[in-house]
Order: structure tokens, then sequence, then C-alpha cells
């Protein structure tokens, strides 16, 4: 590197402009032909935050290819997925478009009247596969803290909570109820019509459908609850949707942004909101082996913009209090249906849902298992530390070379690099 510097100042002290020109010209010309080489090479054999730079879906594919070709297809980690496309096009587009199973086998959907309302898919796959996380216990949050057990007659019920680093409690519920199909308590649960004439949620005070979509079953609502005196009542625009993954129901209910109803001071508008749940066919409590009970597995958190630690208090004394109406609210829910009374709209919407493999959400969490391992991994690596000196004397030179601003600045310019070369070699 002396020697380097040496050479530079001895080509700067020359009287003419055009010796200097021409001296630097020689000088530069190895260089500039030892960084087109550096970077030949480099990129050849490139360090993993190269890859990262160009796209991480490139190297996360590699990877996944790699580490998982015994277990999932090329094409599946090779190339986009369908529902990474679906965000980007409009959404009578995206209604249209069928979703793909693990095995490949595209889902039949029955498109319906082209004049029926499409709307855009608030709730998605990705949502799907973060509630199947929740269910699997692989989310990576932390531990559920047992809170109660309670049982009736015809059902039986636990309840979970555990506090999350930055946002509201989070609740899990298993609840079991004798004798009911997953499909009839898949409807029950999304006929809001029949929650108010019922009362078994006698904190619903008003619902509206603000769009639906006639292929997948994706609904916007529009909801108003209501709280103790203390508190005001609050207001929810509340996106949902149902996928069925071998033979069980996953439906997904969440907040979002909804700009056709203008937020009011009173009710206040709750933005956080999520309640999700798992429900499939098990075993009778009676124990003669048959699967004739049906269990709903519920993830729930919201922030209702009241302290969080007075939340927990209120709805620890006041969780088993609404829980046990659910139950006589279902059994005339199935009697209403045996007697043959239509169904609502909320309840037809309901049974229109995308079927799903199981293999296919394993495969797309353990792709977002690499992924995340990828990037720890190259979170641990520097990037500074894999720049050869050569490109920063280069670079130096190639930069000294396009600007005219007096041999002071680019003696300045090579002293720069100088020093940041000392200061590798320090690393």
């Amino acid at each position: 590197m002396a020697l380097i510097m040496r050479a530079l100042i001895e080509i700067l002290r020359k009287p003419a402009i055009g010796d200097v020109l021409s001296e630097l010209a020689l000088f530069a010309a190895p260089v500039w032909l030892a960084v087109f080489v550096g970077l030949v090479v480099g990129w050849a054999w490139r360090p993993r935050w190269a890859a990262g730079l160009v796209g991480p879906g490139k190297f996360s594919s590699h990877a996944a290819n790699t580490m998982e070709s015994s277990h999932f297809s090329v094409l599946h980690l090779s190339f986009p997925r369908l529902d990474s496309l679906r965000a980007q096009l409009p959404s009578c587009i995206t209604c249209l478009m069928p979703e793909l199973g693990y095995d490949g086998k595209e889902t039949t959907l029955d498109l319906g009247s082209p004049t029926q309302d499409k709307v855009k898919l608030d709730v998605t796959l990705e949502d799907l596969q973060n509630l199947h996380n929740l269910v699997e216990t692989t989310d990576g949050g932390p531990a559920w803290i047992h809170m109660m057990e309670k049982s009736l007659p015809g059902m039986s019920y636990q309840a979970w909570r555990r506090d999350s680093e930055s946002g509201p409690p989070q609740y899990r519920s298993r609840t079991t109820f004798d004798d009911a199909t997953p499909e009839i308590v898949r409807d029950f649960f999304g006929d809001d019509e029949f929650r108010i004439k019922n009362k078994w949620d006698d904190m619903l005070l008003f619902h509206e459908t603000l769009k639906e979509c006639s292929v997948t079953g994706t609904m916007l609502v529009h909801w108003i609850r209501k709280f103790p005196f203390f508190c005001s009542d609050r207001e929810y625009t509340i996106g949902r949707r149902l996928w069925e993954v071998d033979g069980d129901y996953y439906c997904v209910t969440k907040g979002v942004p909804c700009s056709s109803v203008p937020r009011k001071n009173r009710p206040r508008r709750v933005d956080l909101y999520y309640s999700s749940w798992r429900i499939r066919a098990v075993e009778s409590r009676r124990g003669d082996g048959r699967r004739t009970a049906c269990e709903v597995l519920l993830f729930h958190h919201e922030d209702m913009g009241i302290p969080w630690e007075i939340a927990k208090l209120g709805i620890r004394q006041g969780m088993w209090g609404c829980v046990k109406k659910i139950e006589p609210g279902l059994r005339a829910y199935q009697a209403s249906r045996k007697a043959g009374e239509p169904l609502s709209r909320s309840a037809a919407t309901a049974q229109i849902n995308t079927k799903v493999s199981s293999g296919y959400l394993r495969s797309q969490g353990a792709r977002s298992i690499l992924a995340d391992g990828a990037e720890e991994a190259e979170q641990e690596k520097p990037w500074r530390g894999r720049i050869p000196k050569l490109l920063i004397v280069g670079g130096a030179v190639a930069f000294a070379c396009t600007i005219d601003r007096g041999l002071i600045t680019k003696a300045i310019i090579f002293g720069v690099a100088r020093r940041f070369a000392k200061i590798r070699r320090g690393l």
C-alpha cells in the first residue's frame, strides 16, 4: 500500500496536467483490469449477502431446494407462488383465481353469477398459514398459561392466556360440543343474524355485510358491540374467510381497514382485532369411540383501547359468563335447522370455502423457517469483512480520475481510501 501511495504522489507532482493524466491512465489501466477481474470472480463465487441484494426469493428458493428436495417439489420452491401474485391483481381477477393445494391440483370453485360482487381478498393464504401455526404450536410465541376449565352437560371448556411483548394479551380456548357436527358449528358461528335473533351473543348490537365474494366466501362485515357501562361501545370492520383443510374447518376473522365506514368518536373503532378458530370432529366424551362431538380451538386478541391489565381482569371475570351461553344457543340453532328454517345470508356464505391440504400448509411453514434461518445467518456475517482491499483502492482511483477539483481533492480521496483500508486490516 505504501508503494502505491508513493507512486500516486509522484504522478500528482507532474508539472503539466497532460503529464498527470497520461501517467494516471497508465497507472489506472491495470487497476481497472484487476477490479474487473475481481468483480467477475467475486460474482461467480458471491457470498450469501450478495445473493440477498438481488432478491431474497432466489436465495431462499435455492436453499430450500438444496435442503428439502426430498420433501418438497422443486417447482413449489423455485417459482413465485400463486397467492403472492394475487395482491398485485385487481379484485375482480383475484376472486376468479383458484388456489393450489400441496398436490398441485386446483380447487374447483363455483364462479357463480358474473353479476355478483367480487371483493378484494383481505384475508389470504398467509392468514391461514398463521392460524395453522397457532394450531400446531409452531408460531414461535411464548408459552400458554392455563386460566380455567369448566363444563356443562353438553359442553366442556378450557382457556389459556399469554402476554405478547408488543401487543394486547392473547387468548386460546378449546370448546367441545357433544352431538354436533363441524358443519353445523361452522354455520352457527358464521350466522350473524342468528347471533342477534337468539341473543346468545348479547354483546352484538348491530351487524351489516358490507361486501362478499361468491367464489371464496370472503366477507367484509361491520359490527358494533356493547361494552360494560364504564366503556363506550366498540365498532369493528372485520374480514372473514373459511378454508377446509383435510376435513377440518379453519376460519380467520380479523380487523381490516374500510374506507366506506367513516370513523367516529362513538362508537370507538377497534383496529387491532383477531379472532380465528379451527373446527373439527372429535370423539365423544361418552367414551364410545364415536366421533360425534365437535371441537372448536379459538385464538383471540384485540386492542379495545383500555389498559391491558384492566382488560385481563375483566375478561377473566366475565369469560365463563359469556361462554356458557354458547351451548344453549347452539342447541337452538340445531333445532331451527331441523325445523327447516332457511339459511341466513351470512350462514350461506360461510358454507363457501376453499379446500387446501395440510401438506401444502406444512410445506409453506418449512419454507418460512428456511428463509428465516438464512436471514439470521446473513446477519451473523457482516458484509463489510468481504470487500477486497483492491476494490477500495481501485474505486478511489476511478472516482479521483472522474472529477476535476485539483490535486488537493485527489490527494484527500486517496488518503481516505488508505485510512479505510487500514481500518479494515484492524478488523
